[in-house]
């Protein structure tokens, strides 16, 4: 199986503010959808989505190995496997002395293609972790910018969205750690996976999402896995009541969903390195509604030019904004905190 990249890109409708939320939606691991649906998008799972049969967490390099050089198979066993390639692929993250990466993103947004580009550097370990994410989208002559940086005392997260204000939030990130503490949490430690970066997008899609195959292929020329997950109902079920009753009979398709909302995702994994390549979020282009169709990407994040444990320039982390429009968040994610999976 080969791809590739940014293959075309199905139109959803939206209105022109949409576009933010899509540019927001490739870099965060969100969805416009979800920028209306208020605490919703932030709760966790019913308990019966973790009673299931889930893969333990890897444990160390010789299993993240051992998922990397199993082959695709069938029934339970592959779901298994999709599962701990996806969670070592997280841990080859989290455990990194650094990580180093350059970002291309490509999303529609009703007639409008959004291309941009971004970087993703993160150091440390621990307490000692930080992380920076840069990101550029255009669209004719709009342009969207996002900056997160982690420096180890609080979370900044600045916007500036075409023509609107630009915008300026902080976390305390010390408090963060202390409620994930309090949780028994054990991202404790750092809790750079609920403050932003590529470890929260990976992680939150790990949350919503139950990865269910995983397929050998080549991606420009680099073996990797394509790992395909599909919506854990009961999750899909708190995001769309109304859908409901539908998914306890069977009978929902992709064509119920709401425009922009994703049916799938799919992750490509590098087979020698377990690192992270592509994510596409897929749906059924064109008007709705639609009885069938083939699904396609409906937004695209893809990294390259990634190093692992190399040096990383530390000034990086360094970030003084100007105090003025800035808004502390922390009580609100403080009190919003809640375990992902």
């Amino acid at each position: 199986m080969t791809s590739r990249p940014f293959a075309r890109l199905p139109a959803f409708r939206g209105r022109r503010r949409h576009a933010a939320a899509c540019a927001a939606a490739a870099i965060a691991g969100l969805t416009p959808w979800l920028a209306g649906r208020g605490s919703r998008a932030d709760q966790p799972a019913p308990a019966s989505v973790y009673s299931r049969r889930t893969p333990a967490e890897p444990g160390g390099t010789a299993q993240a190995t051992q998922a990397a050089d199993a082959e695709a198979i069938g029934g339970e066993d592959a779901a298994a496997q999709a599962e701990r390639i996806v969670a070592s692929s997280i841990a080859v993250f989290s455990r990194a002395a650094s990580v180093s990466a350059q970002i291309r993103q490509k999303a529609r947004v009703g007639d409008r293609v959004l291309v941009g580009t971004g970087r993703y550097l993160q150091a440390g370990q621990g307490e000692e972790q930080r992380f920076r994410f840069d990101s550029t989208l255009t669209c004719d002559t709009e342009t969207f910018e996002l900056t997160e940086v982690c420096d180890g005392l609080f979370c900044w997260t600045h916007r500036h969205n075409a023509d609107e204000p630009p915008s300026l939030q902080r976390v305390d990130v010390r408090r963060i750690r202390a409620r994930l503490a309090e949780l028994k949490s054990p991202d404790a430690a750092d809790g750079t996976a609920y403050l932003g970066g590529l470890q929260r997008t990976l992680r939150m899609l790990r949350h919503w999402f139950r990865f269910s195959a995983a397929t050998p292929g080549t991606l420009e020329g680099t073996p990797v896995w394509f790992v395909d997950g599909a919506w854990l109902p009961d999750y899909l079920a708190i995001l769309l009541p109304e859908v409901k009753q539908r998914l306890q009979e069977g009978t929902l398709t992709p064509a119920d969903l709401p425009d922009g909302m994703p049916w799938s995702v799919r992750l490509a994994i590098g087979r020698g390195d377990l690192t992270v390549r592509r994510i596409e979020w897929l749906a059924i282009p064109g008007q709705r509604p639609v009885a069938d169709g083939p699904l396609e990407p409906i937004a695209l994040l893809e990294l390259h030019d990634i190093e692992i444990d190399g040096p990383v320039d530390a000034t990086a982390f360094f970030y003084q904004p100007a105090s003025e429009g800035l808004i502390d968040v922390t009580e609100m994610q403080v009190n919003g905190l809640s375990l992902i999976r």
